[in-house]
């Protein structure tokens, strides 16, 4: 079965490069990720920046290396960090401390992955991060710089690049409290969306579980308290519940929407090789979240299209892919769900069909590669993480 996912997730990872890839202006020595194919010109112009889509690709590239170490990937990680920060004005940082966290995380594991070290650049965004705590003000992090919108999909990927990084494990656990605490919802058990004045929005998605599976994972593992443990084996069951009822996780369409599920699967993947405890709860949790990530990885490969022997996904993996228009032929789906989509309130709003958009595919790849980390039982909470195997065959 290993072989299977290391197969499928080499094979999203070929669509990606064979579709998105691109020089960065023609510059050598870069390169990034076309926002949509088939492409306009000025998806291929790079005209619209989508920040942390391209941080989502460098992490999913440093999944790859993982999984099947490649010098040539080494060269895209390295191409694809010098990109980024070409076309983000020549400076790492933005106004969004979410955006931000994404990049740090998958910067941080590019050079304990892959080797290629930024040391200067974590400095830089841990501090954003540290910098930006204010509890006077109700938080947390806030989503942006001078808003006073406090969120999981701010604090919970910073918190969790913090406990990675540095002597910030303090910080970690204060954001990972703060989150129970304020975010925590009493009938569910889900997190909310974020506090703005005081006032809840109650939004679920998937993603703010994702990350906070992520981060009280992390401090389960460097801290070894309770609470920590407990509150990913509380989370893990009311995902499983809550936004997985019959097994796969739920889509929230194309556009920002079509990277939700995907790192809610990374940060499941992560839990199921890496969190503690022989107790009969934590083997629970740790199965529960292998689950839902193989199911929910079926699910997408028997609905996705092929189109030149690659794999198109769709941004609800229980429902047949549709082909954008201008993609050409496509062969035929192994297997459709006649269900409808489980929508998730308030989604990102996006155009036109979502599996044109690069986020949706990205999507696709992390669960792909976090169905073989969960077949392949790597540990990802490891400072001498070994790297897992590949084929050159695409499945």
């Amino acid at each position: 079965m290993e072989q299977v996912w290391a197969n499928r997730a080499e094979s999203a990872e070929a669509a990606i490069v064979a579709r998105h890839l691109k020089k960065l202006w023609g510059l050598p020595g870069t390169q990034l990720g076309v926002v949509g194919w088939p492409a306009t010109s000025n998806d291929r112009r790079f005209k619209t920046w989508h920040y942390w889509w391209q941080a989502h690709l460098l992490d999913c590239l440093v999944d790859a290396q993982a999984r099947d170490p490649k010098p040539e990937r080494v060269e895209s990680i390295t191409r694809q960090i010098r990109g980024h920060w070409l076309r983000n004005n020549a400076v790492w940082t933005n106004n969004y401390y979410d955006d931000m966290a994404w990049l740090a995380l998958a910067i941080e594991r590019a050079g304990r992955v892959a080797g290629v070290e930024k040391p200067s650049v974590l400095r830089k965004l841990s501090a954003q991060f540290v910098n930006a705590w204010v509890p006077e003000d109700g938080g947390g992090i806030p989503w942006r710089k001078t808003d006073q919108f406090f969120n999981a999909p701010a604090n919970g990927p910073a918190g969790i690049f913090l406990a990675r990084y540095g002597d910030r494990l303090r910080r970690a656990q204060q954001m990972a409290d703060w989150i129970d605490a304020t975010l925590l919802d009493p009938e569910t058990h889900l997190i909310f969306d974020g506090i703005k004045a005081g006032s809840l929005v109650r939004a679920q998605y998937t993603y703010c579980q994702g990350v906070v599976v992520g981060l009280e994972t992390e401090l389960a593992v460097r801290t070894g308290e309770e609470r920590h443990g407990e509150r990913v084996r509380r989370l893990i069951a009311a995902v499983g519940r809550e936004m997985a009822p019959k097994g796969v996780l739920a889509g929230a369409g194309g556009g920002d929407g079509g990277l939700f599920a995907g790192i809610t699967a990374r940060y499941l993947a992560l839990a199921a090789t890496s969190l503690p405890g022989d107790d009969a709860e934590s083997v629970q949790a740790r199965q529960t979240a292998t689950d839902i990530v193989v199911a929910s990885a079926k699910a997408a490969w028997e609905n996705r299209q092929t189109v030149d022997s690659l794999p198109l996904f769709g941004p609800f993996w229980d429902v047949a892919a549709e082909l954008p228009d201008g993609a050409g032929p496509a062969v035929a789906v192994e297997a459709v769900s006649a269900d409808e989509p489980t929508v998730q309130p308030e989604l990102v709003p996006a155009g036109g069909i979502g599996e044109r958009d690069l986020s949706v595919q990205l999507g696709g790849w992390m669960l792909m590669e976090a169905a073989h980390s969960v077949t392949a039982g790597s540990v990802e909470v490891d400072d001498e993480r070994g790297a897992g195997s590949g084929d050159d065959v695409v499945g």
